[in-house]
């Protein structure tokens, strides 16, 4: 029953649909091993048993009729907790929110039901999602089921971990500064951030435009499967684009005629050195599926760090609280950080935002210039100990995270395509990933590239067992 669990969400797909396991099967198995790893990682705010099992032997017994099944049907999926499922309450990582369920779906979740997944409960998140390390008041430490101590990432901590755990095949993440794709880096997972509008994002956050929504999976087979059908306009999301995504367009994993460029730090960024050896010696990877790979420092790459950091200040001031008790409740980290920008006036506000206009247009100029890709490390460093905001071994700070997290907010500033997927491990045997960016709409291409180099090189799971 847990080979079911682990099982690509396309091959699950399939087994269910050619009756050779039902749904009851697969989610009981997913069920049962979320159960196992849930005191060693700490995933799941909630994990909703009954109902699901509930939701697998209505899909079981529609199964076994003539009827038109969905591409997802049966498949179980996690939501992480800032996202809306009808009947479970939507906690934010936060104590102050209410415990008391919602009566909707966002609109990611509703498309997902309806294309027959069932829905296992919520992942973990960080507070409101404001650090990429795997801590919350509400639930505590996340732990990397790669080793206990280690964070997962966030802010998608669970998801990243259940992923990396083989706990279910297929996790929504949500990233506004690396949020999807850090936590992959960290556990071993394949993390891929749409362009901004593919996947609906109700109710629209404020916060600048910054959050996307896509999946945490294992594979780009699964994550371009759950893209399709999460994707696509949205009446409740004004931000939403039309036409939506096609798995199919990902094409054959053929990369002859592609210009790719290597930037080993974006022209200002520290990353370790295991890190960097890692992604550099996954490089040649790309040459021999036909690309042409050079080295390169992106103009814009150095304007990066004054700027998130203002736009962050802005995204996270709606959660600034003066009520002593009530910030008392708090992330410490968070409040740390809303007690620097709490003195930013309209004028700095209004003045990053037109800096950070100008920023995502160079950036948009500089693929259109003649490169169709670009790859990074996904993040600097591999994963360190929990309830730090920086490995013991870099200068330590009460909430500055993004000091290891510089190649992944350029794409959530200028809306393009990001993923993150594994290239290798360090000598603890830790995860290491590699990001592969793109412009806007080039989501197709992203995943292509990713899917061709994980045939090309593929990354052995690290959970084989507790």
């Amino acid at each position: 029953m847990s080979d079911l669990a682990t099982l690509p969400a396309t091959e699950q797909a399939r087994l269910i649909r050619t009756r050779q396991a039902s749904p009851v099967e697969v989610t009981r198995a997913v069920i049962e091993r979320i159960e196992a790893w849930q005191p060693k990682i700490n995933a799941v705010v909630v994990l909703d048993a009954e109902r699901a099992m509930d939701a697998a032997r209505a899909a079981e017994a529609a199964a076994m009729g003539d009827g038109e099944l969905g591409p997802l049907h049966g498949v179980p999926v996690s939501v992480k907790d800032i996202t809306a499922v009808k009947g479970l309450p939507t906690r934010r990582g936060t104590r102050l929110s209410s415990p008391e369920p919602v009566g909707h779906d966002s609109p990611m979740v509703a498309r997902l039901k309806a294309a027959g997944a069932i829905i296992t409960g919520k992942t973990t998140a960080t507070e409101y999602g404001w650090t990429a390390v795997s801590t919350s008041p509400l639930t505590g430490h996340t732990h990397n089921p790669w080793k206990h101590g280690r964070t997962a990432g966030g802010s998608s901590s669970g998801a990243a971990a259940l992923a990396g755990a083989g706990c279910g095949a297929l996790h929504i993440g949500t990233d506004g500064a690396g949020s999807i794709r850090l936590p992959a880096h960290f556990c071993g997972a394949v993390g891929h951030k749409p362009t901004f509008g593919l996947v609906p994002y109700a109710p629209v956050t404020n916060n600048g435009s910054l959050s996307h929504a896509g999946p945490i999976t294992r594979n780009v087979p699964d994550a371009a499967l759950m893209l399709e059908v999460m994707a696509g306009f949205h009446p409740s999301d004004h931000t939403t684009l039309p036409g939506g995504f096609r798995a199919a367009d990902i094409g054959l994993p053929d990369l002859r005629g592609l210009r790719i460029a290597y930037s080993p730090d974006l022209g200002h960024a520290r990353v370790d050195p295991e890190v960097a050896e890692a992604v550099r010696a996954a490089i040649p990877v790309f040459e021999r599926l036909g690309a042409r790979v050079e080295e390169v420092t992106p103009p814009w790459g150095p304007k990066g760090p004054g700027l998130e950091r203002d736009i962050w200040g802005i995204a996270m001031l709606p959660f600034l609280e003066t009520d002593p008790a009530r910030r008392a409740e708090q992330d410490p980290g968070l409040a740390a950080c809303l007690d620097d920008y709490a003195g930013m006036t309209l004028q700095q506000a209004i003045q990053a935002q037109a800096r950070r206009i100008a920023y995502a247009a160079e950036i948009g100029e500089w693929f259109a210039s003649g490169w169709d890709l670009l790859v990074t490390p996904a993040a600097s460093v591999a994963a360190f100990e929990v309830g730090r905001q920086r490995p013991a071994h870099w200068p330590d700070h009460v909430w500055d995270w993004l000091v290891w997290a510089e190649f992944s907010y350029p794409f959530d500033l200028s809306h393009g395509a990001a993923a993150s997927i594994p290239c290798g491990r360090t000598g603890e045997g830790l995860p290491i990933g590699l990001q592969i960016a793109g412009p806007r709409c080039a989501d197709a291409l992203v995943l292509r590239a990713a899917g061709a180099f994980l045939e090309e090189r593929p990354f052995t799971p690290g959970f084989a067992s507790l």
